[in-house]
């Protein structure tokens, strides 16, 4: 758990290089977005392009624009990190941990919460007994263990809602963080305009929270 922890707050720890690379280039989004990029790949995360691995491309990681998860990813991580469950116990973990189980995106949360850290509740038939088990979605022990993305421009579609956040952090094909990058030499362009626009992701396209 601590080695993961590190792992997400190193990324915003800048070196003597990356404050080099702030100063000599203009501080717009651009150089932003590309700075970040920079950040996770030096911690081992892979880089994708939102677009290439859009629903209908040759790359497609997603079968629709409102599927939020890395469905292929999600699926090989669940098998790679359970080697000795059943399959039907494991797509039945997969239905659950993508399946949306309240209306409030709060309680939402606090479910797939539970089922990251505490793995998600399954049961199966074994010599002729019932027996009860987790799934687990992240290896807490080995972070080497689990996949690791960033993938920028990442469009969500959901009723007439069209949006793309900067980045999305992926674990395992899971989105765990949602960042928002702003131009550091526009006045308006603030921490307040990016979290006004988080909001706007929270209520318009929920399936990535």
């Amino acid at each position: 758990m601590e080695k993961l922890s590190c792992r997400f707050l190193a990324a915003f720890q800048l070196d003597a290089k990356r404050d080099a690379y702030m100063l000599a280039s203009p501080l717009d989004e651009a150089a932003v977005e590309q700075a970040t990029q920079d950040w996770f790949q030096s911690l081992g995360y892979s880089l994708l392009f939102g677009p290439s691995i859009a629903p209908g491309e040759p790359g497609a990681e997603r079968n629709a624009w409102d599927q939020s998860f890395l469905a292929s990813r999600l699926r090989d991580a669940i098998k790679r990190l359970n080697p000795n469950i059943p399959r039907d116990a494991l797509d039945d973990a997969y239905r659950k941990v993508t399946t949306t189980h309240h209306p409030s995106l709060i309680a939402n949360n606090r479910t797939f919460h539970k089922m990251l850290v505490d793995g998600v509740p399954v049961e199966y038939q074994k010599d002729g007994r019932t027996v009860h088990d987790q799934i687990w979605l992240v290896d807490w022990t080995n972070p080497d263990a689990n996949d690791w993305q960033v993938v920028n421009q990442f469009t969500v579609i959901e009723g007439q809602h069209n949006r793309r956040p900067d980045v999305v952090v992926f674990v395992n094909g899971l989105p765990l963080a949602v960042i928002e990058l702003k131009n550091a030499a526009d006045e308006n362009a603030n921490i307040w305009a990016a979290f006004r626009q988080i909001q706007t992701y929270k209520e318009q396209i929920p399936s990535l929270f």
